[in-house]
């Protein structure tokens, strides 16, 4: 049975996709090449992504009762975090670079990331019979990744909080798709090809020579703040009807009483999660 085919199984995890099973041990192998290379602190945040979305995928397959109110905080947090790490640990890097070039970068990566949403959400209406969830994912996994890497390979003295921030929305994603896939009757276990997904690319990338030019480094730091914070402006939480927590925990009843209240958390949420960030960042600094 192929990883795209539908399947009428009750439990989808009664097999396992083929190709999440090799991405997880090309994971492995690539942690020990960038263990040995110096690359640590790359390896660790690719662990933790993985380790968030499989644990997400696992509760969102297993969940027999919706909690509306915990995903909107997990979105949030994530959400607030990414926008806070975004802005204060890679978009001085593109600016104090060359504000020019590091802000062109910034618009790239905007634009690019609403680009590339658009597109996969119009693919996503196309009814192929494919697994079109689990393939969105990889790809934003498998190129944030590569972003991650280059700039970590471009400033290794970074601390692992940029990139934890950044990854830390993998867990309330992994739970939302594996809701979607299980309504499709897809293997959730297709979705450990984008839960390694970032170590996949982001070991390589951070093992690249990165040339000490200013230009083409704000160029790198710029298009990753625009590209992060497209995501986590994308991962706010959807409190509208149709929108994200409404399909994933079907309030189909009294919804908009539901969607009113949860506003509240998820305005809440995103607050708490970037100050987070500010907190770690006072006990590192």
């Amino acid at each position: 049975m192929s990883i795209n085919e539908r399947t009428s199984i009750n439990n989808p995890f009664d097999w396992l996709s083929p190709l999440g099973l090799v991405a997880t041990v090309m994971l492995v192998v690539l942690s020990a090449v960038g263990l040995a290379a110096g690359a640590e602190k790359v390896t660790v945040i690719a662990w933790v992504a993985f380790v968030a979305m499989a644990a997400g995928a696992l509760a969102g397959a297993r969940a027999t009762t919706s909690y509306p109110t915990r995903l909107v905080w997990g979105y949030g947090l994530a959400s607030g975090a990414m926008v806070a790490s975004s802005a204060v640990f890679l978009l001085p890097q593109a600016i104090g670079l060359s504000p020019r070039v590091g802000g062109f970068g910034v618009a790239a990566g905007l634009l690019l990331g609403y680009a590339a949403h658009v597109i996969g959400h119009r693919l996503a209406h196309v009814d192929v019979g494919l697994d079109l969830t689990a393939a969105q994912i990889s790809a934003h996994a498998l190129s944030a990744g590569a972003i991650i890497g280059l700039v970590y390979g471009a400033m290794p003295e970074l601390g692992l909080l940029l990139g934890l921030a950044i990854v830390s929305h993998k867990g309330p994603a992994g739970y939302a798709a594996a809701h979607r896939l299980r309504t499709g009757e897809f293997p959730v276990s297709a979705l450990l090809l984008p839960a390694a997904g970032v170590g996949l690319t982001a070991i390589p990338a951070a093992l690249l020579p990165v040339p000490e030019v200013a230009a083409l480094n704000a160029a790198v730091f710029g298009f990753a703040t625009g590209i992060f914070l497209h995501v986590a402006m994308d991962f706010l939480p959807s409190c509208e009807v149709g929108g994200e927590v409404d399909e994933v925990c079907s309030l189909s009843e009294h919804s908009h009483a539901q969607l009113d209240r949860l506003r509240l958390h998820a305005v809440a949420s995103t607050f708490v999660g970037g100050f987070a960030v500010f907190v770690a960042w006072l006990a590192v600094a």
